[in-house]
């Protein structure tokens, strides 16, 4: 067996084990805040997911992400803030709210309701969205959030990278002037990489033209 077979069953095995120590942990618990997950068992179960499914494109932030930046990610019941913040209208903006293998809360915002082209300005359509994924990080100080930015391929890759460092940042401070302290969140540029359409067409470069913006638990 060579190398890198037994590197990805020792992978598979490593998310295995964390998968039924967080099943075994969870059983009989509560359905409130938290879902009692292992300290760890977040970070490894995407440490495993990541090695076995490749750490590319949107996997990689199961594996590498906000696991890392959680350091002990633990389970959660997003149902409260998932209603908030589909209430606060992003259902009819197009912003796709779902949970993730790796226990975050994903929001995904496009570009026809977050920044006009090639600018880093949070249009006012957004802002009610934020206002309710800002109250939920108040309310809940267990909480944390990255936000992600990311452009089409069209420009220097230095420009997208600077562009998309920019609107992740620009939410994080909209989140941060609605009172949630600077030391619970993060801003990550990542230029056009982790395309989720085709930068050939029109749509497909406003698909890219996103910020992904995660929200986790951790443990207190």
């Amino acid at each position: 067996m060579n190398l890198s077979m037994r590197v990805s069953r020792t992978a598979a095995c490593i998310a295995v084990v964390a998968l039924m120590g967080g099943c075994a942990q969870m059983n009989g618990m509560s359905t409130g805040g938290k879902t009692a997950v292992g300290a760890g068992t977040g970070a490894v179960v995407g440490a495993g997911l990541g090695a076995l499914i490749g750490n590319t494109g949107a996997s990689a932030l199961i594996g590498a992400g906000i696991g890392a930046v959680a350091g002990g990610i633990v389970g959660y019941n997003w149902a409260g803030v998932k209603n908030d913040v589909q209430k606060s209208g992003a259902s009819n903006l197009g912003i796709d709210v779902t949970e993730q293998p790796d226990g975050t809360l994903k929001v995904n915002i496009p570009s026809n309701v977050s920044f006009d082209t090639g600018r880093y300005t949070l249009k006012p359509a957004l802002l009610p969205v934020l206002d309710s994924v800002a109250r939920a990080l108040v309310q809940h100080p267990e909480l944390r959030a990255k936000s992600i930015g990311y452009t089409d391929s069209t420009g220097s890759a230095a420009t997208n990278q600077t562009l998309s460092v920019n609107r992740a940042q620009s939410v994080i401070s909209y989140l941060g002037q609605q009172g949630v302290g600077a030391g619970r969140m993060s801003a990550e540029g990542r230029g056009a990489s982790n395309p989720v359409g085709d930068n050939n067409t029109v749509a497909g470069r406003a698909l890219n033209r996103r910020v992904e913006l995660y929200l986790y638990a951790v443990k207190q």
